[in-house]
């Protein structure tokens, strides 16, 4: 499977963000989805993650509250929308797949390219 994220940007802080991941080249709904961040000088953290179908999520404690994963599968589409963002949430984004579906792994097969999200104070 292919992933293409898209929707970062420079943004104030408390305002919102919707970031998009689109699949290609395989059957999305096969796939459970993550969202990962990764700010300078810091490891990659998994932030948010949905089953196959949607019917679980898991969220990071930093974004709990302020973030949600969602998925369309007829659209081969993982969104992350993002509200009252902090500058702390400044990072590189990027979606990731696995076949697997573990609340809070980090083992993911699959991964896009990194989409920049920027949060001024």
């Amino acid at each position: 499977v292919q992933l293409q994220a898209s929707g970062g940007g420079l943004v104030q802080a408390g305002g919102s963000l919707r970031l998009s991941c689109a699949a290609s080249g395989s059957t999305f709904s096969s796939y459970a989805m993550g969202w990962f961040r990764q700010a300078p000088g810091k490891e990659r953290e998994l932030v948010a993650a949905i089953s196959w179908i949607g019917g679980s999520t898991y969220y990071a404690d930093s974004v709990k509250g302020r973030f949600t994963i969602s998925r369309d599968n007829a659209k081969n589409t993982v969104y992350l929308q993002m509200n009252s963002l902090k500058p702390e949430d400044t990072a590189v984004y990027y979606c990731a797949a696995d076949r697997s579906y573990v609340a809070g792994s980090k083992n993911y097969d699959y991964w896009g390219q990194g989409t920049q999200v920027t949060v001024s104070s």
